[in-house]
């Protein structure tokens, strides 16, 4: 379970941006959407199972998810460096400054692993990890298990505590971790046991998809589920043949490979040529209900993108409730209609069909999301950048929206933010809209 994340320092993220998922004791709707879970030492006692965020274009949504992805990057990947002087690929300063590159990139993480609330933080520029440390609180109390500073005057790291709580220093593994590698990763590499919780959360149980029309989102692991007819097969069944799209099974078959590549085979080298040719490619094919009861099988190419979309969403949906994932998805309702999102979400909240405490960070662009009947009002986020260029991150709570005051046309009328401000048409010829005046309407209600 992810319970906050906090970054600084990052794309179009100047100063700290905190995302926060304990749920508002405030608000008493929708308890479904809600884990309740107490953790030793924390107050919030009901937690989220997910959160949507709202910006406009170019606003900083998508640097929510890229941010969480660069630290998880850096857990799984830090060790395989093997010359201090490489650069830190996952670090991408603010670039609006040019004092940026100089100051540290932050990250921290709050997270559950194994029944265990961690807070792991992480401070980098391209060349260095400035500060790395990682708290435990088993029993409430923290327990710094490892924290390491760059002392730039001394070139060497600080180490402490002296005698750490249930987590046996190693000197001699300190000194063997490089300057640009991650502590967390080194101990891991050198087969320990100690910390690998907190490494398996982010390589195995943190997932990341991106829906967006810049992605080609592959269908491979559903189509594996089919061919395999593995546990998740009658699921996905179920699920496609509810969708009322008309599909009432489908199979994978095998086709010649694609012409583009049958084409470019006379540039590739005779070995690759042939490697080529006895490779097996398959494609999905869904079978419809036609006329009569008749079922017909239909070509992948004449699907609709949003089947398309529908068919690659629904494996690893369904594979993220089954093992409760934290899943982390950009534009999630790229070419699939609003209501079928809908449904996708209610699973993901539903108690029964979400036993293993999965959670979900979307964007979205789409207002019909904004749906009481579907989002606590603190499950809603925001995006926006201001005058000079920074990037903000804010809940909709902190407008305090009034119990049945409608969140998509406050949120269309500019109310919370995280709309394009187009006061004269994008020719700086005609208004637009009209943004709505808060107080204004305030007065008239």
């Amino acid at each position: 379970m992810l319970l906050q994340f906090s970054v600084s320092n990052f794309r179009s993220f100047r100063k700290l941006q905190t995302l926060r998922l304990a749920a508002s004791s405030q608000d008493k709707t929708l308890p479904e959407n809600c884990f309740a879970q107490e953790f030793p030492g924390s107050t919030p006692r009901s937690w989220l199972k997910g959160v949507a965020i709202y910006g406009a274009n170019a606003s900083g949504k998508t640097t929510v998810i890229k941010a969480l992805n660069a630290l998880a990057d850096m857990v799984t990947k830090s060790a395989k460096m093997t010359d201090p002087k490489d650069p830190i690929p996952q670090i991408e300063p603010y670039a609006l400054r040019a004092d940026a590159k100089e100051t540290p990139t932050a990250f921290e993480a709050v997270l559950v692993a194994d029944g265990v609330r961690f807070a792991y933080r992480v401070a980098a520029t391209r060349e260095r990890i400035w500060h790395e440390s990682l708290r435990a609180y088993p029993t409430g109390k923290a327990q710094t298990w490892f924290s390491r500073d760059w002392n730039p005057e001394s070139r060497s790291y600080e180490w402490a505590p002296e005698r750490p709580t249930d987590f046996p220093r190693d000197t001699r593994l300190e000194r063997d971790t490089l300057s640009n590698m991650l502590f967390l990763s080194k101990h891991i590499a050198s087969n320990r046991t100690e910390l690998e919780p907190v490494f398996r959360w982010f390589k195995e149980r943190l997932i990341f998809l991106d829906l967006s029309t810049r992605a080609e989102m592959g269908a491979g692991f559903t189509m594996h589920q089919v061919r395999e007819q593995t546990e998740l097969y009658l699921r996905i069944m179920q699920l496609l043949e509810h969708a009322d799209i008309g599909i009432t099974g489908a199979q994978v078959i095998e086709q010649s490979a694609p012409r583009e590549l049958l084409e470019a085979l006379d540039k590739l080298p005779t070995e690759l040529q042939e490697q080529v040719r006895r490779q097996r490619f398959f494609q999905p094919q869904l079978i419809h209900r036609g006329a009569d009861g008749v079922e017909i099988p239909l070509p992948w190419e004449v699907e609709s993108a949003g089947t398309h979309r529908l068919f690659a969403v629904a494996g690893p949906w369904l594979d993220i409730l089954s093992e409760g994932h934290v899943v982390c998805i950009d534009e999630l309702d790229t070419s699939m209609h609003p209501l079928m999102v809908m449904e996708l979400l209610r699973l993901l909240f539903s108690e029964k069909e979400n036993s293993k405490g999965a959670q979900i960070i979307f964007t979205t662009h789409n207002p019909l999301l904004l749906d009481t009947t579907l989002l606590r009002r603190d499950q809603v986020w925001f995006t926006d950048k201001d005058k000079e260029g920074e990037g903000h991150l804010y809940p909709l709570t902190d407008y305090a929206p009034r119990k049945g005051e409608s969140l998509i046309r406050g949120y269309l009328s500019g109310r919370y933010g995280g709309v394009p401000f187009l006061p004269k048409g994008l020719l700086g010829q005609t208004r637009s809209y009209e943004v709505m005046d808060p107080a204004s309407e305030a007065r008239a209600d």
